[in-house]
């Protein structure tokens, strides 16, 4: 098998998706704590991914880059799992809240 002589452009396309995936996640995620482990995980693996297209590494770069947009991903889920959780715990609260005084009355 004969190693590939140049990156092809699916690659970078590839690298370059995940790039903004990664990037649009650190803006949606903010400064939030939920999900900041994935998200680094997701630019060091995009970082890896980069590093990975000088040396002409094909497939590896593709796995890479999948892979750090596949945790930019799921750091978004964690933060949005995470504000969805404390809303629920909200509405619980204030649904007691009306229950105890539609008691009293």
């Amino acid at each position: 098998m004969l190693a590939c002589s140049s990156v092809s452009e699916v690659t970078e396309q590839r690298v370059a998706r995940s790039e903004t995936v990664v990037r649009q996640a650190q803006q949606s995620n903010g400064q939030s704590e939920e999900g900041a482990v994935q998200l680094q995980k997701a630019t060091t693996t995009l970082a890896a991914a980069k590093a990975a297209l000088p040396a002409k590494k094909n497939p590896e770069a593709e796995r890479l880059a999948q892979r750090a947009e596949l945790e930019a991903e799921l750091s978004v889920a964690q933060v949005e799992r995470a504000h969805a959780s404390r809303a629920a715990g909200e509405v619980s609260a204030s649904v007691e809240t009306l229950r105890q005084e539609a008691g009293r009355q």
